[in-house]
């Protein structure tokens, strides 16, 4: 395959949101990428669909924002600088994604509606097409981005506006649940989508990773606006989500350039600092989860939020601890996922138990588990069965299954810190380890990055005042 580059023509300043019109990206030997030498002066979508979804997957495990997200909910533990995990104020700009991924979407929806490009885009898929999966990927990324930060540059974002203010969490989240409606409702007949690596075009798949987006969205907001999203996750399951493993949304690598990004870490960069936490591995001890042997090359987790000098010591003494996902033995072909049908059916059960639908809640929660085993490799069903049996597990229609419910949520997310945080401050499940001599809090939020004050000085100081000026431990809107 030809590899093809198109340059961006410039970065915007402030937010971020003053973008321009291409792409500086190189794609390669990644999904089905066709480059017309006969239209050169218009971007090439299906490349910039596929470096997005590319990048996905990283943004499951390995950007800044995710790793610090993933330690906060202790995921992983650092093996030797330990300042996150100790809950030093990070400093992570959104610049990457603002100007990297938005702006490749945006891009991509500007030139199938331009009337003088939109003829020359078809040819990479139908118009709508290509349009309704560029908002269902913005949405995602928006709401990465305000559950790490909440209130950032929504509204007027992506449109060349420069300077602009930040908007509020609780006007957004409704916004993207209509963004998600719109884009499902104009996927058409035409032309199948070129540059999918995720779904390959399917429409259907898309529209069930959209309600499925929806319905994560709604239950998130359960403490902030329950009326809202009850409704709105109700008419999501009714529309249909990933309801099975086939239609699970994640990216599974070719290999070559475009290599699993936690191969890429271990085997690749030869770096080492991000071991299993001892939390995990205690928590699936305890349930006696199968799940231990797939999660880390084996069940020694690495204790959470040690000093440095403590951290060296009890690696130099523990040598064998586990790294994520066995990491000799992950393929550079490993999918990573961005929505599973056992994360859908496990809120479905949450939302069962809350009384927001007629469903089973013991069902869902089953069903769950079970696309959670099956997804990892565990297919055994009498070792699925003796597994759900257990005390600890089973749900008994008492307050302790919202624990249960909560903490069977956490391990399906890992290790995708983005939703296994945001769970955990919404739940308040599991119960996570204090960091040894530290009395700071775990983080509730990620503070606005030191670029802000630089380049949008007014509507950042409007922003972080409403954060008790930036504060890392200030609550966003739906964390109550």
């Amino acid at each position: 395959m030809k590899q093809m580059n198109i340059k961006r023509a410039a970065l915007a300043l402030g937010v971020f949101a003053t973008l321009l019109t291409g792409c500086s990206k190189g794609i390669n030997d990644f999904g089905n990428i066709n480059n017309n030498p006969n239209a050169t002066t218009v971007p090439i979508t299906s490349a910039l669909l596929t470096n997005v979804l590319a990048n996905a997957g990283g943004n499951v495990w390995g950007s800044g924002i995710n790793t610090t997200a993933g330690l906060y909910c202790q995921y992983m533990s650092e093996t030797q600088y330990t300042d996150i995990s100790r809950y030093a104020t990070p400093t992570l700009n959104w610049d990457g994604i603002y100007a990297g991924d938005l702006y490749d979407l945006q891009n991509i929806i500007n030139v199938n509606t331009d009337p003088a490009t939109k003829a020359a885009a078809a040819q990479f898929g139908s118009n709508n097409n290509q349009i309704a999966i560029a908002r269902i990927l913005k949405a995602y990324n928006y709401m990465m981005l305000t559950d790490a930060y909440g209130d950032i540059p929504y509204f007027e974002a992506l449109k060349g506006n420069g300077t602009i203010a930040y908007d509020k969490q609780e006007l957004i989240y409704p916004d993207l649940i209509k963004e998600l409606k719109a884009a499902v409702a104009q996927f058409d007949g035409g032309l199948t989508v070129q540059g999918d690596v995720m779904y390959s075009g399917n429409t259907t798949r898309w529209k069930k990773f959209a309600n499925s987006l929806i319905a994560t969205i709604a239950l998130r907001m359960s403490k902030a606006n329950a009326t809202l999203g009850k409704a709105e996750f109700a008419a999501a399951i009714a529309a249909g989500v990933i309801d099975n493993n086939a239609d699970n949304a994640g990216i599974a690598y070719p290999g070559g350039n475009y290599r699993n990004p936690i191969y890429n870490y271990y085997v690749i960069t030869q770096r080492f600092d991000f071991a299993v936490s001892k939390t995990i591995t205690d928590n699936l001890t305890d349930k006696n989860d199968p799940r231990i042997n797939t999660f880390g090359s084996n069940a020694k987790g690495f204790p959470y939020g040690l000093t440095r000098s403590d951290a060296l010591a009890w690696q130099t003494a523990n040598p064998t601890f586990a790294f994520l996902y066995a990491f000799t033995a992950t393929p550079q072909t490993g999918t990573m996922f961005l929505m599973t049908a056992g994360q859908m059916y496990l809120a479905r059960a949450e939302a069962a138990r809350l009384g927001w639908t007629t469903e089973v809640a013991a069902v869902m929660y089953e069903a769950g588990i079970t696309a959670e085993m099956n997804r990892w490799g565990i297919t055994n069903s009498a070792a699925i069965a003796t597994y759900l049996a257990q005390p600890n597990v089973a749900l008994t229609g008492t307050t302790s299954d919202n624990q249960k419910i909560a903490e069977q949520r956490w391990l399906s997310y890992f290790p995708d810190g983005n939703q296994g945080w945001a769970e955990w401050r919404r739940t308040g499940f599991p119960v996570l380890a204090a960091v040894p001599g530290s009395t700071s809090p775990v983080p509730r939020r990620i503070p606005y990055g030191p670029n802000e004050p630089l380049y949008n000085p007014t509507n950042y100081a409007t922003a972080a005042a409403g954060y008790n000026s930036n504060s890392q431990n200030a609550k966003v809107w739906w964390d109550k």
